[in-house]
Parts: structure tokens; C-alpha cells; sequence
């Protein structure tokens, strides 16, 4: 859920009735909808199994431009395309960041209807029989992926409607699509290195504006057993929990999702960013349904500036999910916003 929040927080007064899932159509673009995001992120190690090296992110943002949706031109603005890309070196402890904004236009900026294939110059995703193909680059690397699964896509929320407040009418349409077994080649600094894991996309729109927010926070972890856990809260400007929500798969069990009643994430350490002083929570402990657990960061310099096409500082990076005891449960990624001020476009 990356700056792709900040967007939907800008987005228009919500329908009265929202339609139930419907795929493959709701694997593809939604341009009738005021925000739309797509956002895969993934861990990354020499073989399938082995102790992850890298982690990602890809996301893609698709809004309405300024120019009216029956201009005539095939140039015209009537749909903006909006990119970041992160590569994460756990070893080294340094992430790597790129940008993109573009208006929609015909081959090289587009996210069609009807199933996933949204491009971005030469930052692509496309869905491909059982899984997904994409490949981006940013300074110094560039990563083509391989995703496949055999599980249906999770529902989240109640069958895809997931609320993000008190009023019936804040919610989006979102599902996600954990647990994605990867095969990766990555081009790092000239070197070129055959690379395997798990990875995780979400894909989410809305037309809805959702309060006085002042940012959130979310997890998605993929887990060792083959489970996979997804947990968000929606913070007031005072820091108290406006909402939460979040959902736990199971292999072989009904998908299971969270009341706002049914998640405590509670920061245990903070870092702060030389960069932009910004103060981020970093560790966490968490309570759910799916037990008492705790939460790190993989390494604490993961902030992102997309001031220049979104107006957002953002922390986006692995981490690894631990019980009690410290002893590791899996791993994924944390997202955490509106600590470095209120998003620009709520």
C-alpha cells in the first residue's frame, strides 16, 4: 500500500453500491475510479528457500488526469501513470529508489482494462497464465521477475470491500495475491545474478475520500509455513488509531480477515532519518487474531523522498516477522506514511 494511499485519500465521494469481485476484469485497470494502485513487493535469495539477499518494490499508480475524459485527442491527459521502484540490499544495508510520472499514452504509459498489463516505459506487469511477469530498473540495477501461484487471489475485507473507517462508505475494493513463487534474474552494478523467493502484490482502488487521517501503517508478510498475514492501521494527527484491519490466509482453511476491534500494532523502536530528521517506528509489536508477534525492520535506512512526483516522504522496506521468542516466523514488507507530515493529497 505505498504512496498508492496517499493517493486514494485524494480521491472522489464513493458510489452508493460497490459490485463484488469479478475476475480476470478485476485484475485490469478501473479508470472510472479516482485512484488505482498495483504494488508488488518481494524477498530475494540465491535459491528457492535460501536466506533472502535483496528485497522490492514495484508500484504503479493510475489516477485521472486533468484533461476531460471525451477529449478527442489519443495525446491527451485524460489518465496520469505514476511509478516508484526500490531495491533493497540486505547485506549491504542500502536501498536504491527511482520515480516516474507520465500522462497515459498509447505503448508506452497505459494500464488496460480487462486484466493486468500496466506499463510504464520499460517498467511493466502483466499477468501471465497463473502468475505475472515484471520487469524495472533504477541507478545501477535492473530486475526481471517470474511470479506464479496456484491459490486464488485473497479477498480482503468483507469479500474485497475493505473498510478504512467508521462510516460504511470509507472503503476500497482490494485483493491480494500472497505467497507468489519468484524466479528473478537481477543485474546489479554489471553483475548478473539468478535469484529466487516469495513475493507479494496488492492491487486496490477507490473513488472515496477517507477522513481526517493523518497516515498509515501496513505489513504484508509472507510466513515460513505458508500462511500469509496482512495488518493495517489509519492514524489520527494526535497518533491514536482512527482504524485497523487485516487478514491472515491459512493453506487449506477459509480465509480469515480482522475486525477493527482485533488489531494492537504498537511501535517498540524508532530510527531516525539523517536525510529528513524524519522519527520512524521501525519494530513493532503486534496482536491479532493470528497470535502476539513481533516485527523489525531488515535494516533501518528504507525511507523513500517521491516528493518530486507525489509530494511524499514514506518508509517502504523488508522486514522480518519474529514470535515472542524471537524465533522467525517470515518475512515482508512495512509500510508506514505521514510522518514526515500529513500526506500532501489527503
Amino acid at each position: 500500500m505505498t504512496t498508492r494511499r496517499t493517493l486514494l485519500l485524494a480521491a472522489l465521494p464513493w458510489p452508493a453500491h460497490a459490485a463484488a469481485m469479478n475476475f480476470p476484469a478485476d485484475f485490469g485497470a478501473h479508470p472510472r475510479q479516482g485512484i488505482e494502485w498495483w504494488y508488488l513487493t518481494g524477498l530475494l535469495g540465491d535459491a528457492a528457500g535460501a536466506p533472502p539477499r535483496f528485497g522490492y518494490q514495484l508500484t504503479f499508480f493510475r489516477l485521472p488526469g486533468p484533461a476531460p475524459a471525451d477529449h478527442p485527442s489519443a495525446l491527451a491527459a485524460r489518465q496520469l501513470l505514476l511509478g516508484h521502484v526500490a531495491l533493497s540490499d540486505l547485506g549491504a544495508q542500502q536501498q536504491r529508489h527511482a520515480q516516474r510520472l507520465l500522462r497515459a499514452l498509447p505503448g508506452a504509459a497505459y494500464s488496460r482494462v480487462g486484466d493486468c498489463d500496466v506499463r510504464l516505459r520499460d517498467w511493466t506487469l502483466k499477468r501471465s497464465g497463473n502468475g505475472y511477469q515484471a520487469s524495472f530498473n533504477g541507478p545501477g540495477f535492473a530486475l526481471e521477475l517470474q511470479l506464479s501461484t496456484a491459490e486464488p487471489p485473497l479477498l480482503q475485507g468483507d469479500g474485497g470491500l475493505s473498510r478504512k473507517g467508521a462510516d460504511p462508505a470509507q472503503f476500497s475494493h482490494y485483493y491480494s495475491r500472497p505467497q507468489l513463487d519468484t524466479r528473478a534474474t537481477l543485474v546489479l552494478d554489471g553483475r548478473r545474478l539468478p535469484l529466487a523467493g516469495r513475493a507479494w502484490l496488492d492491487h486496490e482502488w477507490s473513488d472515496s475520500v477517507l477522513g481526517e487521517s493523518q497516515g498509515w501503517d501496513w505489513l504484508g508478510i509472507n510466513l515460513d509455513d505458508g500462511r500469509a498475514l496482512t495488518l493495517f492501521q489509519l492514524r489520527r494527527k494526535d497518533g491514536s488509531r482512527d482504524w485497523t484491519g487485516g487478514s491472515l490466509r491459512t493453506p487449506g482453511q477459509a480465509d480469515r480477515s480482522f475486525g477493527p476491534d482485533e488489531v494492537d500494532m504498537r511501535p517498540t523502536r524508532h530510527w531516525t532519518s539523517p536525510a529528513t530528521g524524519t522519527r520512524w517506528p521501525v519494530e513493532w509489536r503486534l496482536k491479532c487474531p493470528a497470535g502476539e508477534m513481533l516485527l523489525a525492520a531488515a535494516f533501518d535506512a528504507q525511507e523513500i523522498d517521491a516528493r518530486r512526483t507525489s509530494g511524499l516522504v514514506y518508509w517502504e522496506g523488508a522486514a522480518r516477522l519474529f514470535d515472542t521468542q524471537k524465533r522467525p516466523l517470515g518475512a515482508g514488507y512495512l509500510e508506514l506514511t505521514g510522518y514526515a507530515g500529513r500526506p500532501p493529497l489527503i
